[in-house]
């Protein structure tokens, strides 16, 4: 049975002025209606709904509804504005990926639960006895109205829903199109008339809720949207202009205006990052990182660590292999604890965040980059773009198996490429992740390391490695072996023992490891820090690499085709015959 009501007194026009007896009467009320919604659902209650990861195969749109996160522009309200979104940001992450089945029911308090700030939830407006006022939790109805809209549309059978009792100018209230919500007894509940799944988003600006389903067919027509409420209904009060300020809730000396500020969630210690912080920071932002060791801290106004979390993170790193699911599940495991903690520190008043690459999926799926701007440190290709390459290459190759070791979670390269599509900037140093995003990439200078001395010339090429399929161990095995190239490999072997075989090496001599170095070489198909290849060219050294390095185009450095064994043999035997006429002159 649909459940609808409207609290409007018949004397809503002549409200009298909240008094401390009045809000006494009124919390007395509350508490005995949430005991006895508790003992009425005592067994009852709708079940928790099952969630997805990922859309499943919910592909269609059923019904959809966007409004804007910021409302009130005056500065005046900017504080409670911030903490509304924050309040729909917690909220938004509880409902994100529900899965109705047909004939389910939804509840909202079911899936969000009491807001309290233990639990995330800071001061927002909330309609209290015709006033707007300060209460944590506050902004929540904003996100009620807008499920109830989206399940008109979309032809669910509503189940309950409560009209808010005064008209909040410019709401869905007053256009009868509303659903308050209070912890526990005023509830919005709907049915499902088939299968779909549910989608909280909040972007920088605008607050997104979704119903999709499997296919594009009709849904049956729902509850009817006309106005519950009384004809003459009275916009309601809000302390910021209320001029009663003999009110025992009228809002003394508000303090100093929020503005917002920005934190930076980092993770991997680049020099880049570590100039580019530097450059940007203000003087109110925050520094968050897993361990703060290779971090400047001077002018951040915060500071916080993941410092449990960081240490679990480098444990799994010694205890598992460098290669394989072990090592690629133990990190996403650890690195998820890191983002959380990190994201727990976060205060409303943040507004703009600069996300690490590594922290990027986890944050986004739990919805903390919710109405925030952001950009992304990358350090590395998107996952989608990664995995794609050596999809492409196993395919070409399927004797190399590491070109099929490295795969993420479905789930989780999907957040990745949600979160670079909403992210205002993505800075990186890196050429080739740059040229991936346009106009959006802040392209950074690599730190260059100061000009070393030209170490002796000779015949070895010298390759940074590690030994692994995508880093391009096998062209360069297929090129030694027709050129009679010595090689100093500089990583670790894990193609296997004996992998070059019929190759002469040349053992590196500890930071000597461009001593009679004619080359160093780099075919690989992916590549985050070209850190070895700076510090040849620095020294003089000749380069030859892919475009995957991320350098750009630059004397000493030749760049030739992923894969292609033959422009890499003719590079390092140009690179031979130039390292012997030096040597012969």
């Amino acid at each position: 049975m649909t459940t609808l009501i409207g609290d409007t007194a018949p004397g809503a026009l002549s409200r009298p002025r909240p008094t401390r007896q009045s809000a006494a009467i009124f919390e007395l009320k509350m508490t005995l209606l949430r005991v006895r919604r508790t003992l009425v659902e005592l067994g009852r209650a709708p079940p928790r709904l099952a969630r997805a990861a990922n859309r499943d195969g919910f592909d269609h749109i059923a019904a959809q509804s966007v409004t804007p996160l910021w409302a009130d522009p005056s500065l005046s309200e900017r504080a409670m504005q911030l903490g509304k979104v924050q309040n729909l940001r917690r909220a938004a992450a509880a409902l994100d990926g529900l899965v109705l089945a047909p004939g389910q029911v939804f509840s909202f308090w079911r899936h969000v639960g009491r807001a309290t700030r233990r639990r995330g939830y800071v001061e927002g407006r909330m309609l209290r006895e015709g006033c707007m006022v300060a209460a944590v939790g506050g902004g929540l109805c904003q996100l009620s109205n807008a499920l109830y809209e989206a399940a008109l549309t979309a032809g669910c059978r509503i189940v309950e829903r409560h009209a808010h009792s005064y008209r909040v100018p410019g709401s869905a209230a007053a256009l009868g199109r509303d659903a308050t919500v209070a912890w526990n007894y005023v509830d919005l509940r709907f049915e499902a008339p088939r299968a779909m799944q549910l989608s909280v988003k909040l972007g920088a600006r605008d607050l997104t809720v979704s119903l999709l389903a499997r296919d594009a067919m009709p849904a049956r027509a729902g509850e009817t949207a006309a106005p519950i409420r009384a004809p003459a209904l009275r916009d309601a009060d809000s302390c910021a202009a209320c001029d009663q300020t003999h009110c025992f809730l009228h809002e003394k000396g508000r303090g100093a205006l929020a503005v917002g500020r920005a934190a930076f969630l980092v993770d991997e210690a680049w020099p880049e990052f570590a100039d580019y912080l530097a450059a940007v920071r203000k003087p109110h932002d925050v520094l968050a990182a897993a361990t703060l060791r290779r971090w400047s801290t001077a002018g951040f106004e915060t500071v916080h660590a993941a410092r449990l979390p960081g240490a679990l993170r480098s444990l799994a790193w010694r205890l598992t292999p460098p290669q394989g699911a072990r090592r690629r599940a133990a990190d996403a495991r650890a690195t998820e604890r890191i983002a959380g903690s990190l994201a727990a520190q976060l205060a409303a008043d943040v507004t703009e965040i600069g996300v690490a690459q590594s922290l990027l999926p986890y944050l986004w799926r739990a919805g903390d980059l919710g109405g925030r701007r952001f950009s992304v440190l990358m350090t590395r290709l998107p996952m989608a773009v990664l995995q794609a390459r050596l999809d492409a290459a196993f395919a070409a190759h399927p004797d190399r198996p590491t070109l099929a070791d490295y795969r993420a979670d479905p789930a989780l390269a999907d957040a990745e490429t949600e979160a670079l599509a909403a992210a205002d900037a993505i800075v990186t140093p890196h050429a080739e992740i740059a040229a991936i995003f346009g106009d959006r990439a802040v392209r950074l200078d690599w730190r260059r390391l100061p000009a070393a001395p030209t170490p002796r010339p000779g015949g070895v090429f010298a390759f940074p490695g590690p030994t692994l399929a995508r880093k391009g161990a096998f062209e360069l095995r297929e090129a030694a072996r027709r050129l009679g190239a010595t090689i100093r490999p500089l990583g670790a072997e894990l193609e296997g023992q004996g992998f070059w075989s019929g190759v002469a090496l040349a053992p590196a001599a500890g930071n000597g490891w461009l001593d009679s170095v004619c080359a160093v070489v780099h075919p690989a198909l992916a590549e985050a820090a070209p850190r070895r290849l700076l510090a040849a060219l620095a020294a003089g050294v000749p380069v030859i690499a892919t475009a995957a390095c991320g350098l750009d185009p630059q004397p000493g450095l030749t760049l030739t085709p992923a894969g292609d064994v033959d422009a890499l043999a003719a590079a390092m035997a140009a690179a031979q015959s130039s390292a012997m006429v030096t040597v012969s002159g």
